[in-house]
């Protein structure tokens, strides 16, 4: 069998797809990905066997494309980083093609985190876009407000089943409900980031119930207290 390739294409804009994983799919036979993710790397398809897939017949296609692979070379891109937010795919990935190398790429938290001026080092990186429960999430991103940290948050969108949905308002709900002063909560809500489309709210937490936000959203509780090297000038003196 040919090699295998799970990459990451960044958050959208095809400025974003590293030149490292650009020669990999230049280099590929086949593609197989979403919709929205061939679209960012759509120059880059020329001449590829290439197959859209959706959650509901991604399993069909990987299956399918199995014994007629050969030793051709078979990319299966994902937006942002391969390695955030997509290891129920990849772990099926694995368990399907066996050897798979994963790249990296730039993902929509990194953007997020930079456009609200929130440190990933004094962060926490929570990820609600999953299909199991998400109980303990909730959890930790309480625990992760209280003790001060600023959150880069990926929403779950799950329109079809309201009790799974937990988007942007249902968290502001959330939150008030568990009793955060959600008036005075600094948050940034970035949807469709580095594309033509990006748009972004910044505001109170408050200020998100009953706001409706597409399923490419990331959220940024900002909780920053600036802390510079001026204040640790001890390091430098004799």
């Amino acid at each position: 069998m040919g090699k295998i390739y799970a990459v990451g294409v960044g958050p959208g804009s095809p400025k974003y797809v590293t030149e490292h994983v650009k020669e990999i799919i230049q280099n590929c036979h086949v593609v197989i990905g979403y919709k929205y993710t061939l679209k960012t790397i759509e120059s880059l398809l020329e001449g590829k066997e290439v197959y859209e897939v959706t959650m509901n017949n991604q399993e069909e296609s990987y299956q399918k494309i199995l014994p007629e692979l050969g030793e051709r070379s078979l990319v299966i891109p994902f937006t942002g980083d391969v390695n955030f937010s997509e290891s129920e795919v990849v772990d099926r990935l694995i368990e399907i093609f066996g050897k798979v190398e994963i790249v990296p790429g730039i993902s929509s938290i990194q953007v997020a985190a930079a456009k609200a001026q929130v440190p990933l080092d004094k962060s926490k990186v929570i990820t609600m876009h999953v299909t199991a429960s998400i109980e303990e999430k909730k959890l930790e991103l309480q625990k992760a407000l209280i003790d001060g940290f600023s959150v880069v948050l990926v929403p779950r969108p799950w329109p079809k089943r309201p009790d799974k949905h937990f988007m942007p308002s249902e968290i502001a709900v959330y939150l008030r409900k568990n009793r955060f002063d959600t008036d005075n909560m600094k948050v940034h809500v970035f949807e469709s980031l580095t594309t033509e489309n990006e748009t972004s709210f910044v505001g109170k937490v408050k200020d998100l119930e009953g706001k409706e936000f597409s399923d490419l959203s990331v959220m940024v509780f900002n909780q920053v207290v600036l802390d510079s090297y001026m204040n640790y000038r001890w390091q430098w003196k004799n």
